[in-house]
């Protein structure tokens, strides 16, 4: 449907293309699209996007509707905890926190609030009510704000550590110790867009490990995060030559991968403790492996039996 509009007395005598992404909130580029399209344009008059607006010009503006696909929904994506105030979700992998540019499979988020969920509007646009993410790749506990209170609140928590995150992850080769840390630094890799890794120049980054079990070319770790960078736990052990098993980005062995039938990076969030934001009762939430971390765990007892 066509809407005219008077050209704003403010926006007289601007670029065409800079007065239309004002009035409409959008980038100019755009608003130099509409224009192109000829959904936007000066009634009487060609105008091009660099083309200054005039006083008394009026206005039309006729937007198509994009159609947009809705958002798949993760159905089989289980709530292991839920009050007033917090939800817990077991995350399956292939789903993100939140919706993104570029990404058209399902979302924590939008998961929740398709079966009426209720969630905070408290946090960044799209982001509302998440204080800790998990990667798509990533299987395990997440939990998402539903009351101010608990937003603000877990958000401290998160903030200042006092949150206890526990993943297991099964590594490359023998570790040589029964348990330690990795306090290196993380930033975006040169490389790429998408990949991390231990630089001077990164953010404070801390890993506590210790050994679950050895299988000689690989090890079960639990892991605790004392920081939360993006990729901690798969650059950290990337960078002691022990990538996690599954994760070509880090440089696993894809041989052992394919053997194990692994087409993701063996790591859950297995178990999230936290005071509880309103009780602040200690609250403990633990998560079991999805079927393909556990057959891959068992397919690695098999082939450690059979050496």
């Amino acid at each position: 449907m066509s809407r005219l509009v008077p050209a704003p007395d403010a926006l007289v005598g601007k670029r065409f293309d800079v007065a239309i992404a004002k009035m409409l909130g959008i980038s100019r580029s755009k608003a130099a699209e509409l224009i192109d399209s000829g959904q936007v344009r000066v009634l009487g008059r060609d105008i091009a996007r660099s083309g200054t607006l005039q006083a008394g010009e009026t206005i039309d503006i006729d937007l198509i509707e994009e159609q947009r696909e809705p958002e798949p929904i993760a159905n089989d994506m289980a709530v292991v905890y839920e009050d007033d105030d917090v939800v817990v979700v077991d995350k399956p992998v292939g789903v993100a926190a939140h919706a993104s540019i570029g990404w058209t499979g399902p979302t924590v988020l939008g998961s929740l609030r398709d079966r009426g969920v209720h969630i905070t509007s408290y946090g960044a646009a799209g982001r509302e009510g998440i204080v800790s993410r998990l990667d798509v790749g990533t299987s395990g506990l997440m939990l998402v704000c539903k009351s101010e209170q608990a937003y603000v609140e877990m958000r401290r928590q998160f903030a200042e550590h006092e949150v206890v995150k526990t993943y297991h992850a099964l590594v490359q080769g023998d570790l040589k110790q029964d348990r330690a840390t990795i306090d290196a630094p993380i930033g975006r890799a040169k490389v790429s867009d998408f990949r991390f890794c231990v630089t001077p120049a990164g953010k404070p980054a801390i890993t506590h490990w210790d050994v679950m079990e050895r299988f000689g070319e690989a090890t079960l770790v639990s892991v605790n995060l004392e920081t939360g960078r993006t990729h901690q736990i798969r650059v950290h052990f990337s960078s002691i030559g022990h990538p996690l098993v599954g994760d070509p980005m880090y440089g696993a062995n894809p041989v052992l991968s394919e053997d194990l039938g692994l087409i993701r990076q063996w790591l859950h969030a297995k178990q999230l403790e936290f005071r509880h934001p309103r009780t602040h009762v200690w609250t403990t939430v633990t998560s079991g492996y999805p079927t393909d971390l556990a057959q891959a765990l068992e397919r690695m007892r098999e082939r450690h039996l059979e050496h």
